[in-house]
C-alpha cells in the first residue's frame, strides 16, 4: 500500500471515530438536523482562511467557536430553542460563505476533499481525533445522566451549563476536523448516519457507541478504497457507503422482528 493511501485511511479513521462517537449523542439528544445546519456556520471562516492566505481550518474552527457560544448564551438568555438559534447562525453564515468564498475553492468546500492533506495536516487531524475522542469518553456518562434528566444532574453537582457548553465546543472541533474530509454540504452525514444505523440494531449506550464507531470505520475505509478505485471524490463515496450500512441494519430491524 502506497504511504499516501495508508496516510489518508488512518486519518480518515481517526476522524470518522471521533464523529462517530460525537453523532452517538447527537442522535440521542435530537440535535441531528442542528448538526447539520452548524457544519454550515464555518463557511465565514473558511472565505477568511481562503482570503488571507492561512489554513482555512482555523477559521473554520473560529467561526464554529463564535457560533456555538453565542448559540449557548443566547439559549440561557432568551426563551428561543436551540434549532432556532441554529437555522439564525446559519442562514447568515451561508449568506457571507457564499458571498466570499473564491469560486475556484467553493466545490472542494462544499464536498471536501481528504487527499488534499498534507502530512502535517494528516497528522495534527490524527492528533486532534485522539484529543476529542477522550474527551468525548470522558464526559460521556455524565452527559447522558444530564440528557436524561437535568435536574437529577444538577442535583448531584455536575453543572449541566458547563458541560452543555464543553459538549458544543467538542462538535464545533470535530465539525471543522471533518469538513476537510466530506466538505460542508456532507458533513451532517458523517456525524449522524453511523450512529443511526448502530441505533437500529442495539440498546445500550455502550453497543451504541462502538457499533457506531465501527459503522464509521467501515464507512470511512470503504469510501476511500472506492475513491481510489473509481477515481472519484472519498467524501460522496463515505455517505454513500454509510447510506448501504444503513439500509442493512433497517432489514436487520425489520426482519428481526
Amino acid at each position: 500500500m502506497e504511504a499516501q493511501t495508508l496516510q489518508l485511511f488512518i486519518t480518515a479513521i481517526f476522524v470518522s471515530i471521533s464523529a462517530s462517537l460525537l453523532g452517538s449523542f447527537v442522535i440521542l439528544k435530537k440535535m441531528a438536523l442542528v448538526g447539520d445546519a452548524l457544519s454550515h456556520v464555518a463557511l465565514p471562516g473558511i472565505a477568511l482562511g481562503l482570503i488571507f492566505h492561512f489554513n482555512p481550518f482555523y477559521g473554520a474552527f473560529a467561526a464554529l467557536l463564535v457560533a456555538v457560544i453565542g448559540v449557548w448564551m443566547l439559549k440561557y438568555r432568551t426563551n428561543l430553542p436551540l434549532d432556532t438559534l441554529v437555522g439564525i447562525f446559519f442562514t447568515t453564515s451561508l449568506a457571507l460563505g457564499i458571498l466570499f468564498i473564491p469560486e475556484p475553492d467553493l466545490l472542494e468546500i462544499m464536498f471536501g476533499n481528504i487527499a488534499a492533506l498534507s502530512l502535517n495536516q494528516a497528522i495534527i487531524s490524527i492528533v486532534i481525533s485522539i484529543l476529542l475522542i477522550a474527551a468525548i469518553l470522558i464526559i460521556h456518562k455524565k452527559l447522558t445522566l444530564s440528557m436524561l434528566s437535568e435536574e437529577l444532574a444538577n442535583s448531584i453537582g455536575i453543572r449541566t451549563r458547563r458541560l452543555e457548553f464543553i459538549y458544543l465546543i467538542i462538535f464545533a472541533l470535530a465539525v471543522a476536523l471533518g469538513i476537510r474530509f466530506v466538505g460542508v454540504l456532507l458533513m451532517g452525514a458523517l456525524v449522524v448516519i453511523p450512529p443511526a444505523s448502530a441505533k437500529n440494531m442495539v440498546k445500550s449506550l455502550f453497543n451504541f457507541m462502538l457499533l457506531s464507531v465501527i459503522f464509521g470505520i467501515i464507512a470511512a475505509i470503504s469510501g476511500i478504497y472506492a475513491s481510489n478505485i473509481f477515481h472519484l471524490p472519498p467524501g460522496p463515496l463515505f455517505v454513500l457507503s454509510s447510506s448501504v450500512i444503513f439500509i442493512f441494519t433497517l432489514l436487520y430491524r425489520w426482519f428481526k422482528k
